[in-house]
């Protein structure tokens, strides 16, 4: 059902995508407005952008296989990247054509523009309004969001420059809003650039680590940890992997002591899945992350 609901809702907002994005190329062309254009564009990227997020979304939902054992949780992860750096990649494009704008100004319909302008945003709105709920649970969708969210607000902007224009004719309003769209874009862009990035680098993600090991040591049996590992396979699935070294005993007797270990893990740190590694002596006095020249 939720499935459907999501299905649904990425149709809309592409149709309504597609159908601002014709609106705003035609009234920037008859009104000369920059910030209409490049919304338009920038509408046209949105419209991929959400396909190419339901597409990811779907691809994701599949079971794990022989050749992809984590599953294809990633595929979300890489197209979130790819939204938000087109998202930066199309800012800076804006930004350099707002320059020369402003350097060499071209008369500007202002009514056109207006009227364009308040029709997308209320468009943008919707659009930004059926995805809302997914983009609080989901980094993939919450790319989608913010690229239909700065639209709203790119809008915004161009709604006050047209009014601006139409009554004092202050042209240089259109690139100068331009410019400030795209500044926010990339502010909003950059932390799931950042985000996305680190999880493909495979980073740990910020735990209380010598928490981790105050826990894990006051478990009966449990004498040291080492070597431990902690990765995120997508913002929500965090995979965990550790030495831990006990007392010589039967593997049926270390069973319970695993057991209590996963528990702690994922009740307290909300790890989703545990590989660990029993020893008796060996690593006992080696630190607790890895290092390059311990490798075999």
């Amino acid at each position: 059902m939720q499935d459907r609901l999501t299905g649904s809702r990425f149709f809309l907002v592409t149709i309504l995508n597609v159908v601002i994005t014709v609106f705003e190329l035609v009234g920037g062309l008859l009104s000369g407005s920059l910030s209409l254009l490049s919304d338009a564009f920038h509408n046209l990227g949105d419209a991929c952008s959400v396909v190419l997020s339901f597409v990811a979304n779907r691809i994701g939902c599949r079971q794990q296989t022989a050749s992809k054992t984590y599953g294809y949780r990633r595929i979300e992860i890489l197209t979130a990247l790819l939204n938000a750096g087109v998202l930066i990649v199309i800012s800076l494009a804006l930004v350099v054509e707002a320059i020369w704008r402003l350097l060499h100004p071209e008369p500007i319909k202002g009514d056109i523009m207006l009227v364009v302008a308040v029709v997308s945003f209320a468009a943008n709105l919707v659009s930004t309004l059926l995805l809302n709920h997914g983009a609080q649970h989901n980094l993939n969708i919450r790319a989608t969001y913010l690229h239909l969210m700065s639209d709203a607000l790119a809008s915004l902007g161009v709604i006050l420059g047209a009014v601006l224009i139409t009554i004092w004719q202050i042209g240089w309003v259109d690139p100068l809003i331009t410019i400030l769209v795209a500044i926010y874009i990339s502010y909003e862009s950059l932390p799931i650039v950042r985000q996305t990035f680190s999880i493909l680098m495979e980073a740990a993600p910020k735990l209380d680590y010598d928490g981790i090991v105050r826990d894990l040591c006051q478990i009966p049996g449990v004498d040291g940890v080492h070597h431990l590992h902690a990765w995120l396979i997508d913002e929500h699935n965090l995979v965990f992997s550790v030495h831990v070294n006990m007392d010589d005993r039967r593997l049926s007797e270390i069973e319970p002591i695993y057991r209590q270990i996963e528990q702690v893990l994922s009740e307290k740190y909300g790890v989703c899945h545990v590989t660990i590694q029993a020893e008796c002596h060996r690593g006992e006095n080696e630190d607790l992350f890895y290092q390059q020249n311990d490798w075999h």
